[in-house]
């Protein structure tokens, strides 16, 4: 029986214009295969969001892998800067060009045919399940979440997942990722009183209280790192106050800020200790601060073991290279999952993810495909 290819099955994905949160006919391409293998396939869509989940074996089953991936890309930028066609799927010098070749529909194919050639020629005692969404690069919250949503509520449970998301820095086999930094978003808004530059005395400038409480923040050593992780960093990203006059000292100015955290905090923790401070200064200048904050995900770890021991094993035995088990980078679906079942991400190197040109090298797509197929043949063993 053939093989089911992943590059052809990458190339296929990328020439669906899936830009988030369109589907793009993306996942109508990934249920014509899948159900083709006996996966039973329910659209969960919610939000205006598509989303795939596919099943194959008994519900319910003891032993079920799952895999968690998206097939929604970010926007392409300047299209005229681009070299090749975003959305052309062409092939030179050994790489697939294309927005969402490297993250992440080439992983996405990867494990959707080592999944489909799994239960072909070897079906297990056990079950697979398959999580796709189109909204892991937009809010992400009618995506994965939506999934895991419908998932409790029809009884449908994931032993174990792998995520199939780029963790590669430079080499294949260099990085899997066991865990993953909070996010928090804070935006301040700091109201004063307007007045002449002349006469300062007469106003209440909120540009003064913000640079001092942002400098405050900024200046501040969170922690030096835990036994998993780095140590947490804040980066303030803007300022602003829309005044083009020189001479009148505004109204009111805003900052925003983003926390990268790792377990020695908590989104809560971290929102109470950034009020704390706002207050601080706000008592010091006699201004009023007003503090939105956005948790994107709190940090998460699972704990090196019989998981991460099993995808590291893969990984090794097919590119030689034993993977470390990392935390570091942004945030992924992982960070839902994580409350579902233990959770390990490994994907191809993420080089050129997000950028103008973005592609992955084909040799890496097959390789990417053994070693998930050598990854449930052991799971299964």
């Amino acid at each position: 029986m053939p093989q089911t290819d992943p590059e052809a099955l990458t190339a296929a994905l990328v020439c669906c214009a899936s830009v988030t949160p369109e589907e793009g006919g993306a996942l109508v391409l990934l249920q014509d295969l899948l159900e083709g293998a006996g996966f039973a396939c329910t659209r969960v869509d919610r939000g205006g969001v598509s989303n795939l989940f596919a099943r194959w074996g008994d519900k319910g089953h003891a032993r079920t892998f799952g895999f968690n991936g998206h097939t929604d890309v970010v926007p392409l930028g300047d299209p005229a800067a681009w070299t090749m066609p975003p959305f052309g799927a062409e092939v030179k010098d050994g790489f697939l060009y294309g927005r969402g070749a490297t993250d992440m529909k080439s992983g996405v194919a990867a494990f959707a045919a080592a999944a489909v050639d799994f239960v072909t020629e070897t079906p297990p005692d056990g079950a697979l399940i398959l999580t796709i969404t189109g909204d892991e690069e937009g809010d992400a919250t009618d995506g994965t979440v939506a999934l895991l949503d419908w998932m409790e509520a029809e009884q449908e449970a994931m032993s174990v997942c792998l995520v199939g998301e780029p963790t590669c820095p430079d080499n294949m086999g260099q990085m899997m990722k066991i865990g993953r930094r909070g996010s928090l978003n804070a935006h301040f808004t700091v109201q004063g009183v307007q007045g002449h530059a002349a006469y300062p005395h007469r106003a209440v400038n909120p540009l003064h209280a913000l640079v001092r409480l942002m400098d405050r923040l900024a200046s501040h050593e969170l922690d030096g790192g835990t036994d998993h992780f780095d140590a947490s960093t804040l980066a303030v990203v803007t300022i602003d106050t829309g005044n083009p006059a020189t001479n009148v000292i505004p109204a009111e100015a805003r900052a925003t800020l983003n926390i990268r955290f790792n377990d020695a905090h908590s989104g809560a923790s971290l929102s109470g200790w950034l009020q704390d401070e706002a207050a601080k200064v706000d008592a010091a200048f006699g201004t009023t601060t007003d503090l939105k904050i956005r948790i994107s995900g709190e940090s998460f770890l699972t704990p090196p073991g019989p998981l991460s021991d099993l995808i590291a094993r893969a990984v090794e035995a097919e590119t030689g290279v034993v993977p470390e088990a990392s935390t570091t980078g942004g945030t992924s679906d992982a960070r839902f999952v994580k409350n579902h079942c233990p959770v390990v991400e490994f994907g191809l190197v993420g080089r050129t993810m997000h950028q103008v040109d973005e592609r992955v090298e084909v040799d890496q797509i097959h390789q990417l495909k053994r070693i998930y197929s050598r990854i449930l043949h052991d799971y299964f063993a």
